[in-house]
């Protein structure tokens, strides 16, 4: 018996969230709204956002002792999840500078601060809180050795979920154990070409006799999403997801290849959508459902999310997402 439905491990960031009419060029500066402070990074997000779902979820995560670490502390047991797994002190909250046009597209940037603290270590110490997760997902907002010690340290039987942002060159190890690995294009790109088509440095040597930083693939990818899904699961993953915007998202698991529809919304900010995605398909898998299946239900908690201003604040209910389901069915005849 698990004591929880997901367990997240990565980031909680203090969002400091500017609205811009457009985003500033080299050397000029631009007006914008009133600073508006909200609780963020993506480990805290995909935890707020599974537990609005009904998902029993638990984060472990390293905030400062310090006023944005008390805000993030407060909106995670708020919105009702376990934060006995999160560390405090080390550094300072991490923060992360976001801009958001009139169209609802942002601009990121992120100061990790105590986020980068979250050692190989802390993992260890939390080996109970791990094993007791029927599935556990993590990002890459913390440490890469960190994410590594969660595959080592996971239960044999739990899921391993990874959204690799901001996106780096992956070690094999972590690849194999990805059911799925969820990115955008963007960051299919970089696992898949790297930051400048580099190849991948030695490493450990994993159990299938490739180092475990080697690359499998390498070289430029087309534009085709189907080719960028058969790359990725060359390179170990058991299943993969790619988020495509409006275009919806493709799963593939080596069998099977699928479209998911998007769903149509007007967009008012996209922050934090893409962790509800990862978030809701993660704790779908949990409950037994197909990939396609929870792929399907995901983009419907991220199109619901990107229709209200912020981050957790605009992540929705169960409810909320079966009468989103609801709408696009009687909009689109489904």
């Amino acid at each position: 018996m698990y004591d929880y439905d997901l367990l997240v491990v990565g980031s909680a960031n203090a969002d400091l969230v500017i609205g811009v009419e457009r985003r500033p060029g080299p050397g000029e500066t631009v007006l914008g709204s009133d600073l508006a402070v909200h609780p963020g990074g993506k480990g805290g997000n995909q935890a707020v956002a599974a537990a609005r779902l009904g998902a029993r979820t638990a984060l472990l995560a390293r905030v400062g002792d310090d006023a944005h670490g008390r805000l993030l502390l407060d909106a995670q047991r708020a919105a009702g999840v376990d934060t006995a797994g999160v560390l405090r002190g080390g550094a300072p909250t991490g923060v992360a500078l976001i801009t958001v046009d009139p169209s609802g597209d942002n601009s990121i940037v992120v100061s990790p601060g105590a986020n980068a603290r979250l050692s190989p270590r802390d993992v260890r110490d939390a080996a109970d809180l791990l094993r007791s997760a029927r599935v556990v997902s993590a990002q890459l907002e913390i440490p890469l050795e960190t994410v590594a010690e969660v595959v080592r340290t996971t239960a044999p039987g739990t899921r391993f979920v990874l959204n690799p942002s901001p996106p780096v060159e992956l070690p094999a190890g972590i690849l194999a154990a990805c059911d799925p690995l969820i990115l955008n294009e963007h960051e299919a790109r970089v696992v898949l070409e790297g930051p400048a088509g580099g190849e991948r440095t030695d490493g450990e040597r994993t159990g299938d006799g490739r180092t475990d930083g080697e690359r499998t693939g390498g070289g430029p990818v087309g534009d085709d999403p189907r080719e960028w899904a058969r790359a990725l699961l060359a390179l170990g993953p058991r299943s993969v997801v790619i988020t495509l915007g409006a275009r919806g998202a493709l799963v593939a698991d080596g069998v099977t290849t699928e479209l998911v529809e998007p769903v149509r919304v007007r967009a008012v900010d996209t922050t934090g959508a893409g962790d509800a995605f990862t978030a809701a398909l993660a704790w779908r898998l949990g409950t037994g459902a197909g990939l396609a299946d929870a792929a399907r239900y995901a983009a419907r908690v991220g199109a619901a999310a990107v229709t209200r201003e912020g981050a957790q604040a605009s992540f929705p209910t169960a409810a909320e997402v079966a009468a989103l389901g609801g709408a696009v069915r009687e909009v689109g005849g489904r």
